[in-house]
């Protein structure tokens, strides 16, 4: 390349600057690979020639940079891979969220809510019966809910690819014995299955989801047989309530304004970090907000779990599967998974 031959008279800036062109060259041409797999709407053989012409173009322009090709190819190559990656980015930035898609039947449907005082109506609360993963019936509800009787609230974290990573949901519980879980998911299209890479590349719209234990906890723990902890927080009455209409005020925003679920920035632990730093701003961040397996442990040492018991003895009191696979229909399931936890006197 001309313009690092011309640094020939600064020898010790050329090979620094070549290898952060190498890199960036590199780190570009693996996003725009990914970017076109996940997101090129085109069949799959498609996808892949196409992704292979762009590897080609990135390879050449990596050849061109380290001088390993012809003077007359070398001049063109680096400008053809601008041009192209321009374009991959208008593309990029066109794809925009939306609600308009033929939606999984467990997201099909948006939280709505209604505030006066203390009464809440929420509309499209899911309660859904699950005999299998994919064998359920469908069953969405209008609930009442009074903001005066809010009690108390669980964390919940549900294993599923490994210890660091878990789902991460809150449950709130009132003085009637009635509990109502939160949860940030993704919103699948019919068809479609959850990608951790995926969720880097615009796949899925984000989607709050309110529900009763007896469906989202127990679909994880019965249905999905997936590992699954309950934590009861130390939070005060003010402090459940503004976290309660935390979630009630996102999921309106979700509502109005589409967005794009984030494996890395928007997900369901980073929502109920934002919920938690709203109580209390000076809370860090830390690598357990990304290794979600870990964020029980965070909230522990950070006081957000009930005080008077070591982490080792919440965790072991807080496993419930063997609890929930223990049920049978017309069981107290909410109660039942509770037998033991620490801090639960409701």
């Amino acid at each position: 390349m001309a313009a690092l031959t011309s640094l020939d008279t600064l020898p010790w800036l050329r090979w620094p600057l070549l290898l952060v062109a190498l890199l960036l060259l590199l780190v570009l041409g693996i996003w725009g690979g990914l970017a076109l797999w996940y997101q090129l709407p085109s069949p799959s053989w498609l996808r892949v020639v196409v992704i292979g012409a762009w590897s080609v173009l990135g390879l050449a322009a990596l050849g061109a940079l380290c001088d390993w090709l012809p003077s007359g190819v070398g001049e063109w190559t680096p400008a053809a891979f601008v041009l192209c990656l321009v374009t991959l980015l208008a593309w990029w930035t066109s794809i925009v969220p939306s609600h308009q898609r033929v939606w999984a039947d467990d997201v099909a449907q948006m939280l709505e809510s209604r505030v006066e005082g203390d009464q809440v109506t929420l509309t499209n609360v899911r309660n859904f019966t699950w005999r299998g993963e994919d064998d359920y019936d469908i069953n969405w509800e209008t609930r009442h809910y009074d903001l005066s009787q809010l009690r108390s609230a669980d964390l919940v974290l549900s294993y599923w690819m490994g210890p660091a990573i878990a789902h991460t949901l809150v449950s709130f519980g009132f003085a009637d014995g009635r509990r109502l879980v939160f949860s940030l998911e993704i919103r699948k299209e019919k068809g479609e299955a959850f990608s951790a890479i995926g969720g880097f590349f615009r796949q899925f719209e984000t989607v709050i989801v309110a529900a009763d234990e007896s469906d989202i906890i127990r679909t994880r723990t019965n249905a999905r047989g997936e590992d699954v902890y309950l934590y009861r927080l130390n939070l005060k009455p003010e402090q459940l309530r503004a976290v309660f209409l935390g979630y009630l005020d996102r999921a309106a925003e979700l509502h109005g304004h589409p967005r794009f679920y984030n494996t890395l920035t928007s997900n369901c632990t980073t929502i109920v970090f934002e919920l938690a730093r709203s109580l209390s701003p000076t809370l860090p961040l830390d690598y357990r907000l990304l290794a979600s397996g870990y964020f029980a442990n965070y909230a522990f040492d950070h006081g957000g779990l009930v005080p008077g018991h070591g982490f080792a003895e919440l965790k072991q009191a807080g496993h419930i599967t063997a609890r929930a696979l223990a049920t049978k229909p017309g069981d107290d399931f909410a109660s039942a998974i509770r037998v033991s936890v620490p801090g639960i006197s409701d």
